[in-house]
Order: C-alpha cells, then sequence, then structure tokens
C-alpha cells in the first residue's frame, strides 16, 4: 500500500537559507576541525550571495527581507574558527 507524507519545506529557517546561499556563493566555508562557519572576506562572493537573494528569496520573503538577512549572517561570522588556537 502507497502512503504519501506531507514534505517539509524546502528551508526550515531563513538564517539556514542565507548561509547556504553563503556557502554556495563561496563568501563562508566552514573550519574543517570543528565545523564553525567562517567570513572568506572575499567582496566578489559576498555580492553573489546578495545578488542570488535579490532574484531568488525562499517563498515567501520579500527580497530585501533575503538580502538583509544574508547580511545578517556575514556581520554574525568572523574570519577566525573560535576554538582553533591562534598561530
Amino acid at each position: 500500500m502507497l502512503t504519501t507524507t506531507e514534505r517539509r519545506p524546502a528551508i526550515r529557517s531563513l538564517r539556514g537559507w542565507a548561509i547556504h546561499v553563503l556557502q554556495e556563493a563561496g563568501a563562508i566555508h566552514e573550519c574543517e576541525e570543528h565545523g564553525w562557519a567562517r567570513d572568506r572576506a572575499d567582496p566578489h562572493a559576498r555580492q553573489r550571495a546578495v545578488d542570488v537573494a535579490r532574484q531568488d528569496p525562499p517563498d515567501g520573503i520579500s527580497p530585501d527581507e533575503a538580502i538583509a538577512e544574508v547580511r545578517n549572517v556575514l556581520d554574525s561570522l568572523g574570519d577566525t574558527c573560535p576554538e582553533c588556537l591562534p598561530e
């Protein structure tokens, strides 16, 4: 007997969507050892992420809200992992 289940939405949170967009654009990456997201400080990658947010925001979210969330995520990240020892 075939049963159907309701599918989850494509995104669970706007922040999660923004992190995914930033990773795909190459603006952030994970610390290989600890998994923390780190800012790559690449202005071209940041602009690509903003362009994606403007052109293809999640359903029910305005382009301005999507861009704001991408920028909020970027502002919350540093370029170093908080668990890695300073060199």
